[in-house]
């Protein structure tokens, strides 16, 4: 990973999204080059992420989410590929449509509002340190969290000014999100999303089995009045 090691960089910083897009080559097809997550706890939180807020938001269409998927942001990077992207990264104000990878100069020059690292052992340190370092001061990404799938470890940060600043936890453990209008807390060893009100946004397949018992209570209650529901 680099992080703004030759003044080249420092250029590129500066540049327009359109100044730079005139530079840089049509990159619309560029693939991903993410490697495997390390682990089915990755997979299975990765997972759960990104279904839990598609089925909140499931009538939006002003937003797009990242799941491994690797970011191209200057000339250097995309030459040398020396950069793996976040596990989970979300972008609003944007079009909700597949993509290959985020390519910033071809996306108006939007970078994440949002972005979550699942911590292992052979990433948590570049995790706290040098990513943090890249959404803090070239991204300018407004909340970064990280969260360990195999410790629990959780901790978050909102860009104020110019650094970020840790978000401290509720009385619930949960760290509330301004990009997200939610928290995100444990729960059962995993991370989750909890409205304001303290619900947890649901699976679909959890919706899908509430809408089925409330549908159950609400058959016996017709048929304690003597009606039988249509079925």
């Amino acid at each position: 990973m680099r992080v703004l090691e030759n003044a080249n960089e420092v250029e590129v910083m500066s540049l327009t999204a359109q100044q730079l897009a005139d530079l840089m080559p049509d990159a619309t097809q560029l693939e991903s080059n993410e490697p495997e997550m390390e682990s089915s706890l990755h997979y299975a939180q990765l997972a759960l992420l990104v279904g839990c807020l598609e089925w909140l938001w499931q009538g939006r269409e002003d937003f797009f989410i990242g799941a491994n998927l690797t970011i191209y942001f200057s000339r250097e990077q995309l030459k040398n590929r020396d950069f793996r992207g976040p596990d989970f990264f979300l972008v609003k104000q944007t079009e909700k449509r597949p993509r290959r990878s985020w390519v910033v100069w071809e996306e108006g020059g939007q970078y994440p509002d949002l972005i979550i690292e699942l911590l292992s052992p052979a990433t948590a340190q570049v995790d706290r340190t040098l990513k943090k370092t890249l959404y803090q001061d070239r991204f300018r990404t407004p909340e970064y969290f990280w969260f360990s799938p195999d410790t629990l470890e959780l901790a978050g940060y909102r860009l104020m000014g110019q650094q970020y600043v840790e978000i401290t936890l509720n009385e619930a453990g949960w760290l509330w999100s301004e990009v997200l209008d939610l928290f995100v807390g444990v729960q059962d060893g995993v991370l989750r999303y909890f409205q304001a009100s303290g619900k947890m946004v649901p699976t679909p397949e959890e919706a899908a089995s509430q809408a089925e018992a409330k549908a159950a209570r609400l058959a016996e209650q017709l048929r304690a009045l003597g009606v039988e529901p249509e079925v």
